[in-house]
């Protein structure tokens, strides 16, 4: 039975300082008052926000492209980036050595879930693969379940669906060292914290299990890096005007990609993790695609 379940978050405890009482001896000074800690901040695009506003804020951007999301990848990258998924799935060759379970994460459209499991079908006869797909994002999921209702997995155990924050999935629902692949698509530049991530993707999955990224990453020839960036920021946020009335979030989906780390430096952040990888360069530790336009980085878990 195709499941979908929702994972309410426990409500974040909040620090509280007290001042400590004055004898009479003291009261010729005024006493002493605590400083309140200076907020941590990330980036939300080009802007710098307050980092437990990041989510409400990435919520809401996804809430406005989920059911034009697929429409304008299409528009945006010429169709390219069902190439890139295609691609990204194969190297992984799911099904080629048995049955796996996979998580895939921020996967809301369920886009990679159904490349795997018909990968997997088709290539290897397989029909014991299952994915659990995670998103924070309400909206997209529905998305997801709607697509997999005209698929031959839907209400079968080889697909479920649940609402959970890549930086903290359940526990309950995602015990360690469960999972034998983990794929996040176009999705860990939209988390507030991405070692909080890795860590998160170090747990859940088996020792031996293959973290999986596929990201919009850092082009290196400085004629494709212009010509890209000129494209990017003239014609993505109008695509967004025109097919979908918003061009507030596609262009933070733009900001977005520029303060997303380069590949050597999102290497370093996977091996921090507890994963091993190849060498630091192109074809070891990461693969680029269209010259570093989008890249796969994979790392696993020892």
């Amino acid at each position: 039975m195709l499941r979908l379940s929702r994972v309410v978050r426990a409500p974040v405890s909040r620090t509280v300082f007290y001042s400590r009482s004055l004898s009479s001896s003291q009261t010729s000074s005024p006493p002493p008052t605590a400083e309140k800690p200076t907020p941590r901040t990330t980036s939300f695009g080009f802007k710098t926000v307050p980092e437990d506003s990041k989510e409400t804020l990435v919520k809401e951007v996804f809430d406005s492209v989920a059911s034009k999301y697929d429409l304008m990848n299409d528009a945006t990258s010429f169709g390219i980036h069902r190439l890139w998924k295609d691609s990204f799935v194969s190297s992984l060759k799911p099904g080629r050595k048995g049955p796996l379970q996979c998580i895939d994460v921020a996967g809301g459209t369920g886009d990679i879930a159904l490349r795997i499991l018909d990968f997997a079908r088709e290539n290897y006869a397989d029909r014991e693969t299952t994915v659990a797909v995670t998103d924070i994002n309400a909206q997209m999921l529905k998305e997801g379940y709607r697509r997999f209702k005209k698929t031959m997995y839907h209400n079968t155990p080889q697909i479920s669906f649940h609402e959970a924050n890549a930086q903290s999935l359940p526990v309950e629902v995602f015990p360690d060292n469960t999972f034998d692949l983990y794929t996040i698509a176009f999705g860990i530049r939209n988390c507030t914290s991405i070692p909080d991530v890795l860590k998160e993707a170090h747990r859940v999955l088996k020792p031996g299990g293959t973290f999986a990224c596929l990201e919009f990453s850092r082009v290196n020839n400085p004629l494709l890096s212009t010509l890209y960036d000129q494209y990017s920021f003239t014609m993505i946020p109008l695509l967004g005007t025109i097919l979908a009335g918003d061009r507030h979030s596609y262009q933070y989906l733009v900001e977005s990609i520029r303060k997303f780390p380069p590949q050597p430096e999102f290497a370093r952040m996977i091996r921090d993790a507890g994963f091993t990888t190849g060498d630091d360069v192109d074809g070891g530790a990461w693969e680029d695609m269209w010259g570093g336009i989008a890249c796969v980085h994979k790392g696993v878990k020892l």
